[in-house]
């Protein structure tokens, strides 16, 4: 059921022209066929439609569902026994991980997004090989688990042409390897070989299949400029421009990214596809890292979109994103939390704790993202950057009904004091034990803070088998045929040039001599 009253003690409804998020006090928001129809006095609402199921109450903080801009899969690398590293020596350790069933996989992350309030992701599968029934088994079984579960869902998947290995071409990789680590992954490379063009006959395909449903948008998502040709990037730019779809793309997730495309180029990676005329206001750029201050004006005049993925970058090494000197340009800065959180897990509200403290900087008069912006970033630029646009992202009429209630007394325990802004309160003292219930297009997702649409405890129990069974015969020569290609791609990095890593600029002292 999707008509109703939603009512709380206080709604965070969305950011006004002034920067502030407007708040509506012991108000209700009336939902008709899943989208917001109005948002008023709790008393006058329930006179005007007194039949109307009610949720929530004055002891709720309602908001904007959450988004989580940037995400890949489900069951995370560490619970797959892969080790921390940089990430150029992390992801090809993902080819060895067992093959959980796409379905429970999917649904496991769906599980923790939608418990700590996050309504809505961008998926961006790892891609795709083999056929076209292959493909549409792939986005099919995502997309899939996502409906059953009642997520809404932006879907892409990874485009590569090029170094899928490193940062050279895959034959020279593939040189360097024991013979039988190079036809093991050569077979690999050679299943994920398939022209840029069929993609974008799939992606096309995949638009019309899913046209008309509300909780789906399907995206591009070129992987990253070292992966991806001039060619491949014009032909995926204007496969987007002419559909109208979101670009999702990888960039300077890494100095060695950013190296690359200098080395390759002679131009910036937002330089180079400045050159291209890739950017434009449907382009996000994931991580962004590495970005110069001219990048960062292109993307300003450009209208683009950042996904900032704060907790990947500390936990594999690789950068903490300009934020705050993207925000003075006025760029949009959208949320993700890429392969899973400081915690390992995805919670969003966890996640906007992190930025915030993160950019916070060490002088005593320079800007900081404010608790607003943060949640302005994880819901409003992020609904934006997923495909979403005017859909969701703020609570107010004419808009989905995706609606989060945080139990207040939860929120604040034991008190708060009045004076502090509801803002400040939400960002820095919600948890997920908080959510009681959250609302995707006026249907009940979660009940007193555990999901609706699934059976939770078989959806746990089915993985843990899963993680639990002995490894089949191909994924343990998976193992060791990995066992074999990492310390080659590490001899290669070696061979490329010395390592320039810097301590973080909070540690910028510890390699002076002086104190200042």
């Amino acid at each position: 059921m999707t008509d109703c009253l939603i009512e709380a003690g206080a709604i965070l409804c969305a950011v006004d022209s002034d920067g502030a998020f407007r708040v509506e006090t012991d108000a209700a928001i009336l939902v008709t066929g899943g989208n917001i129809t109005a948002i008023g006095p709790v008393a006058d609402l329930r006179r005007a439609h007194p039949d109307l199921p009610r949720h929530g109450g004055p002891g709720m903080i309602a908001m904007p569902g959450l988004v989580n801009g940037h995400h890949h899969s489900g069951v995370t690398p560490l619970m797959h026994g892969v080790p921390f590293a940089p990430l150029e020596f992390w992801l090809p350790r993902f080819r060895a991980q067992r093959r959980i069933p796409l379905r429970l996989d999917t649904l496991y992350s769906a599980i923790e997004m939608l418990e700590s309030g996050t309504t809505t992701v961008h998926h961006i599968h790892g891609g795709v090989s083999g056929g076209p029934d292959d493909w549409q088994s792939t986005a099919g079984g995502v997309l899939d688990a996502y409906a059953e579960i009642g997520m809404r869902a932006g879907f892409s998947f990874m485009i590569r042409d090029r170094n899928r290995l490193s940062y050279t071409d895959d034959a020279t990789v593939l040189a360097d390897l024991p013979s039988d680590a190079a036809a093991w992954i050569g077979a690999q490379l050679k299943a994920e070989a398939v022209p840029v063009a069929d993609l974008m006959g799939f992606f096309a395909d995949l638009t019309r299949r899913w046209a008309g449903n509300d909780t789906v948008r399907v995206n591009l998502a070129p992987a990253n400029l070292h992966w991806c040709s001039d060619d491949a990037l014009g032909l995926i730019f204007d496969t987007a421009r002419t559909a109208g779809a979101q670009i999702h793309m990888h960039l300077v997730e890494t100095e060695r990214q950013a190296k690359f495309a200098l080395a390759h180029t002679g131009r910036t990676a937002v330089g180079h596809l400045h050159h291209l005329g890739c950017l434009g206001p449907h382009v996000t750029f994931g991580h962004g890292n590495w970005l110069s201050r001219a990048d960062m004006d292109l993307l300003g005049e450009h209208q683009c979109s950042i996904c900032h993925n704060a907790s990947s970058g500390l936990r594999l090494g690789s950068g903490i994103a300009p934020v705050n000197r993207m925000l003075e340009r006025g760029i949009r800065v959208a949320l993700g939390i890429d392969q899973s959180g400081i915690n390992d897990d995805r919670d969003m509200l966890a996640e906007m704790k992190l930025v915030w403290a993160l950019h916070r900087e060490t002088g005593l008069w320079n800007a900081r993202a404010s608790a607003t912006q943060i949640l302005q970033m994880a819901t409003e630029h992020g609904a934006r950057t997923a495909g979403f646009g005017e859909r969701i992202g703020r609570l107010e009429p004419g808009r989905a009904a995706d609606i989060v209630l945080l139990d207040r007394a939860e929120v604040e325990r034991p008190a708060v004091d009045p004076r502090t802004p509801l803002t400040d309160t939400v960002l820095m003292r919600a948890k997920s034990g908080a959510v009681r219930e959250v609302f995707v297009g006026g249907r009940k997702v979660v009940a007193d803070g555990r999901v609706t649409g699934i059976d939770r405890a078989a959806v746990m129990s089915e993985i843990a088998a899963e993680m639990q069974r002995a490894l089949t015969p191909a994924e343990a020569k998976a193992a060791a045929m990995i066992d074999q290609i990492v310390p080659v791609l590490m001899d290669l990095q070696h061979q490329s040039g010395p390592d320039t890593a810097r301590p973080y600029r909070y540690n910028s002292m510890a390699d002076r001599a002086d104190s200042l």
